[in-house]
């Protein structure tokens, strides 16, 4: 028994005749007859009966033609699923980001993503910029947006996105009735830090020391979300991206303008070790399209 007969089999068993067989499998009808023979005397009982020169199946040949065919309808899935995998890569995607954009842009993008691909299943982390790093250059994610401060050997970097900082104060504070804050109006002020290694906070730290402004350093924190929390409960003020802060102005957090404008930066991230899948290329179309209108709202 091999593969060759079993199609012949199956043509016939589909078509009823072993001319139609033929045709359709495109091979002379001898050569129809000739494999179901060969099938025959390999299975060792007779599929057909010949009655005035018509194939009728045996209960045999019923029996065998329900097995083959479950065989074909895997054979289907197989070749539907190679066809999947060769138009939208696997049926699920991995993304990391930082975590100042997983509560406004990640959820935006995502949810018209989702309605494109229902049955994708999606899996998304909100990490330091760093790990966000980590976890593409070992290619253990599909797609990663991370900070500008990240080393970008060993992944596929490039610009995402930019937002001007803004300075997150608590409700009530002095600097809340400023249309916009300048450097010497932070002096002496307690001020929530960003991490050392942040591109911002650095540009931020050059202004501030160029101007022999020294604010009042009560927290430091990775995170522009922990800034916000902690103003908002008064611990003092700090930059922050706004994106994040979004979610907590209508519980009281004030922003205002710092200038000069200092900005936060993003980079998009890809393994190297690999191209994008078609399901990648949709998702980061849906990225853009959600920073697209993003900015036209902080505008």
């Amino acid at each position: 028994m091999n593969q060759r007969q079993i199609e012949v089999f199956n043509a016939v068993m589909l078509n009823q005749t072993a001319s139609r067989a033929a045709e359709v499998l495109r091979i002379s009808q001898p050569a129809v007859s000739k494999a179901i023979q060969e099938l025959e005397r390999s299975v060792g009982f007779a599929l057909f009966d010949r009655i005035k020169g018509r194939m009728v199946p045996t209960p045999e040949g019923q029996l065998l033609f329900r097995e083959v065919a479950q065989s074909f309808i895997g054979m289907v899935q197989l070749r539907n699923a190679a066809a999947r995998i060769r138009d939208f890569g696997t049926g699920e995607l991995r993304i990391a980001s930082l975590s100042a954009l997983s509560t406004t842009l990640l959820p935006m993008a995502l949810r018209g993503f989702q309605l494109q691909h229902p049955d994708v299943a999606i899996t998304y982390q909100a990490r330091m910029s760093s790990e966000v790093r980590e976890l593409m250059a070992t290619g253990q994610f599909d797609l990663g947006l991370a900070a500008d401060e990240i080393d970008a050997t060993a992944v596929d970097a490039k610009p995402f996105g930019k937002m001007r900082a803004m300075l997150a104060l608590p409700p009530g504070h002095p600097l809340a009735a400023r249309r916009e804050v300048r450097p010497k109006d932070l002096h002496g002020v307690p001020f929530i830090a960003l991490a050392p290694e942040d591109t911002t906070r650095r540009e931020a730290d050059e202004i501030l020391r160029a101007q022999g402004v020294q604010p009042r350093l009560v927290l430091e924190t990775p995170f522009s979300v922990t800034v916000c929390a902690m103003a908002l409960a008064g611990l003092g003020c700090g930059l922050v991206n706004p994106l994040t802060a979004r979610g907590f102005v209508p519980q009281g957090l004030v922003l205002r303008p710092f200038a000069p404008a200092v900005h936060f930066r993003t980079l998009l991230l890809l393994p190297t070790s690999r191209r994008p899948s078609r399901i990648v290329r949709d998702c980061l179309g849906h990225l853009q399209r959600a920073a697209r209108e993003l900015d036209m709202i902080m505008a």
